[in-house]
């Protein structure tokens, strides 16, 4: 079972020996960001900052730094066995399914229904309540992670909003950066759901409600990423992942609902047409994303438990604490990518690739062309529109190996005929992108060529050990003199 709070997961990091608690005194002004950098590269724990300068709170990072304390946050010890069982939970019957098999399907698809969030009356969100002037941003303690970022910002933060008319609930992740005392920049692209949700409240020229959630159950923070189509709520994906619904209480001073057990809540609205520079701001790309315009929300009222920790994150150049994450979203997605694309056997979007840079896929091929149809198949699927280069490789590549894959693309791509380019979607923050147009896109099929393929000469086989000779060499290696 995921964790109740996110104070009962830094239990269980530190009982495993994950976590680091770091009493000397630091500044949330870059020194946070070179340690947690430091911590990442190296496969280190999570930290707890129990003594950060001018700040009564504590601060974690790297929380989600590692596959191991991913799979934790999301409830198992495997990403791929959590795939596994969330995708057996939530698929449907067959079409063609007879009775029996419908019946056996009902417990499990009454149970995802029954995975919606529930509200409750109080949670330890609101130990502490801080309204209209006493609601101050500089309570928390916001982190300047690059010495180029335009200011502070909220790096880890569950933003909640609604359509007008209360449908499409949805919780993403977007950036925040403190302005002032009770103003926050919203960073959210057009193709978000907040966003989305922001337009309909313009289209009536009302004021949009938003609330920020800061900590909690761990899944929480993972559902604000997940790419789930619009419409679909991620406290739904949150509560089966939990296995239990998600507890929310209302909002003390907008119209919206928050964890009952999260750490930290901002309240606030944000206003049609009121917008202020935001940037630079040091990204995942390993570049900054230059200053532009974007909603200010305005804060009515932060509240937070009584002993409340600051949850955080550090992004830059791989590797980094978001790429776990994002490898989360890889292997809990891939079985739905399987259902739509059969012959898809494995995904890696490489942490090099920050997460639409590059995809490789390994597919069963059975008929010539094969590679272009799931190609294109693969960029109409949500964020993998985004994706500029695309290998796909054969069933018995390792695409987990990025040595391998090129490989490959060396010994079986011929760049005339395997080379597919075309336009499509660019990501905002694909700064070698066309601003405002659509970008390149490169797929390259590096399987092997049937004789439909590549008429007139035979393909040759990959050389492969013996098994039954690499085994016993194994288990006699120290026999041979060698350590």
């Amino acid at each position: 079972m995921p964790a109740q709070d996110l104070r009962q997961f830094i239990a269980r990091l530190e009982a495993a020996g994950q976590l680091r608690r770091v009493t000397a005194p630091v500044s949330a002004r870059l020194e946070i960001a070179e340690i947690a950098s430091r911590l990442v590269a190296r496969d280190g724990p999570a930290a707890l900052f129990e003594n950060v300068q001018g700040h009564t709170m504590p601060v974690l990072v790297g929380a989600f730094a590692s596959m191991q304390r991913m799979a934790w946050a999301l409830g198992g010890e495997d990403l791929d066995a959590i795939a596994e069982r969330l995708s057996a939970l939530v698929r449907p019957p067959a079409a063609d399914a007879g009775f029996v098999e419908k019946l056996k399907a009902a417990p499990r698809l009454l149970k995802a229904v029954g995975a919606a969030p529930k509200t409750v009356r109080s949670g330890p969100c609101q130990e502490v309540v801080h309204e209209g002037d006493a609601a101050d941003l500089a309570r928390l303690p916001v982190l300047t992670c690059w010495p180029g970022d335009g200011g502070p910002f909220l790096t880890l933060p569950q933003v909640y909003t609604a359509d007008p008319d209360g449908k499409n609930r949805n919780v993403g992740m977007y950036r925040l950066q403190v302005f002032g005392p009770r103003r926050l920049g919203l960073h959210w692209h057009r193709d978000h759901d907040g966003a989305r949700n922001f337009a309909a409240w313009a289209d009536r020229g009302r004021a949009m409600p938003v609330a920020v959630a800061l900590g909690g159950d761990p899944v929480l923070t993972y559902a604000a990423t997940a790419p789930l189509p619009y419409g679909m709520n991620e406290l739904v994906l949150a509560g089966i992942l939990r296995g239990e619904p998600v507890r929310m209480v209302r909002c003390r001073t907008v119209p919206m609902e928050v964890p009952a057990d999260a750490e930290i809540v901002i309240e606030g609205t944000v206003a049609p047409g009121e917008t202020e520079l935001e940037g630079p701001f040091g990204d995942h790309t390993g570049y900054y994303t230059p200053p532009d315009t974007y909603p200010v929300l305005r804060v009515t009222a932060v509240t937070h438990r009584r002993d409340a920790i600051y949850p955080a994150t550090v992004v830059g150049r791989y590797p980094k604490e978001d790429a776990y994450l994002a490898k989360a979203t890889e292997r809990l997605f891939l079985p739905v990518i399987r259902t739509l694309v059969p012959e898809v056997v494995d995904l890696n979007l490489p942490m090099f690739g920050v997460f639409h840079n590059w995809a490789f896929v390994s597919i069963r091929k059975t008929h010539p062309h094969q590679a272009h149809k799931v190609m294109h198949a693969l960029w109409g699927m949500g964020q993998m529109m985004y994706t500029k280069f695309l290998v796909v490789v054969d069933a018995d590549v390792n695409v987990q190996d990025a040595q391998e894959v090129f490989w490959r693309v060396g010994a079986e791509a011929d760049p005339r005929r395997d080379l597919v380019v075309t336009t499509g979607p660019a990501d905002v923050l694909d700064h070698a992108a066309p601003a405002g147009g659509p970008a390149g896109k490169v797929g390259i099929d590096a399987t092997r060529k049937l004789p439909e393929e590549a008429p007139g000469r035979p393909w040759p086989d990959a050389i492969r050990q013996d098994v039954d000779v690499a085994d016993r060499v194994s288990r006699r290696w120290a026999e041979y003199g060698f350590e």
